[in-house]
C-alpha cells in the first residue's frame, strides 16, 4: 500500500503563523511625520488663536475702551468740565484731547490730565441729581412715591437712551465714523448738568425754569456742535462740509425737545 502524503479531505491542516517584522525605518519616519504635522497644526492654531485675540481685544479697546479710564477725575476737573458744558462760549482753549504714546501707539489722556477728555462721574453724579430733585419737585406737589421715583429714573434713562442713539448715528451716517461707546455715553450723559440746573431753578423760584431750559438748551448745543466736530468727527473717513453742518444743526437743534421732556417732571411719558 503506498502512503498518502497529501491532503485528506476535511483534514485540518495547521497554518503556520506568519511573524512580521517591524521596520525601524518605517516607524522612525511615522514618528517624524506626525511630530511634524502635530508641531505645524499647533502653530497654525496658535497663530489663528493669537489673530483671533488680537482682533477681539483691538475691537474691544475700539468700542467700549477701559471703563476706570472714565473715572481718573480730581475736583478741579470737575470744576472746570462743569464750566465747559455750563458755559461753552467762555472756554478759549482747544476742543482736541491730548495724546500721548502707550505701548508703541497714541493713546488718549486720562480726563485729569486733559479738560477735553470724556468721562461718566459727572454724567452718572448728574443723572442721580436729576432723579433726587425730581423726587423733590413731586414731593412739593404731594405726589412722592417709590414708585414715582423710579418712574423717572426710567424716564431718565430713556432720554439718555435717545441722545446716545442720536449721536451714534449721526457718526455713522458720516462714512461709517466710529468712536468708543463709553465716549459717546459720556458726552450724552453731560445733558443732565443742564437739566439738573433748570430742575433746581424751578425749585428755588418756577418762573426761572422758563429761562434756564432755553439757556442750557443753547449751551449744550454749543457743547456737543464743538466736541463732535472737533473730537468724534476726527474719526470719519470721509468729509461732506454740507452734509456735516446740517448734522450739527441737528444735534443741536435736538436738545430743546430732549431738555424740555426731561425738564417737565411728571408722571406721563409726554408731558
Amino acid at each position: 500500500m503506498y502512503n498518502n502524503m497529501g491532503t485528506q479531505p476535511g483534514a485540518n491542516v495547521p497554518q503556520q503563523p506568519f511573524n512580521s517584522q517591524p521596520s525601524p525605518f518605517g516607524n522612525a519616519f511615522y514618528g517624524a511625520g506626525s511630530g511634524l504635522i502635530r508641531s505645524g497644526l499647533g502653530a497654525y492654531g496658535e497663530k489663528i488663536i493669537g489673530s483671533s485675540s488680537e482682533y477681539v481685544q483691538s475691537n474691544i479697546d475700539r468700542y467700549f475702551a477701559d471703563p476706570q479710564y472714565y473715572f481718573q477725575v480730581n475736583d478741579d476737573y470737575v470744576r472746570n468740565k462743569l464750566k465747559v458744558v455750563l458755559f461753552p462760549f467762555l472756554h478759549r482753549g482747544h476742543w482736541t484731547r491730548i495724546t500721548e504714546p502707550v505701548g508703541g501707539r497714541l493713546s488718549y489722556k486720562p480726563p485729569i490730565y486733559d479738560i477735553n477728555a470724556p468721562d461718566l462721574y459727572i454724567p452718572l453724579m448728574a443723572f442721580v441729581t436729576y432723579v433726587v430733585l425730581a423726587g423733590l419737585v413731586l414731593g412739593m406737589r404731594g405726589r412722592f412715591s417709590p414708585e414715582a421715583v423710579n418712574w423717572l429714573f426710567m424716564k431718565g434713562l430713556v432720554g439718555w437712551f435717545l441722545q446716545v442713539v442720536l449721536l451714534k448715528l449721526s457718526l455713522h451716517s458720516l462714512s461709517n465714523g466710529e468712536a468708543p461707546l463709553l465716549d459717546v455715553v459720556a458726552y450724552a450723559g453731560y445733558s443732565f448738568t443742564g437739566i439738573c440746573l433748570a430742575v433746581l431753578g424751578r425749585l428755588l423760584w418756577s418762573y426761572s425754569y422758563y429761562f434756564l431750559v432755553p439757556w442750557t438748551c443753547l449751551c449744550m448745543g454749543i457743547f456737543l456742535v464743538k466736541t463732535m466736530r472737533r473730537v468724534l468727527y476726527a474719526e470719519v473717513r470721509s468729509y461732506d462740509s454740507r452734509r456735516h453742518h446740517y448734522l450739527l444743526l441737528l444735534i443741536a437743534l435736538a436738545q430743546f425737545p430732549l431738555f424740555i421732556w426731561l425738564g417737565n417732571i411728571s408722571l406721563n411719558w409726554l408731558f
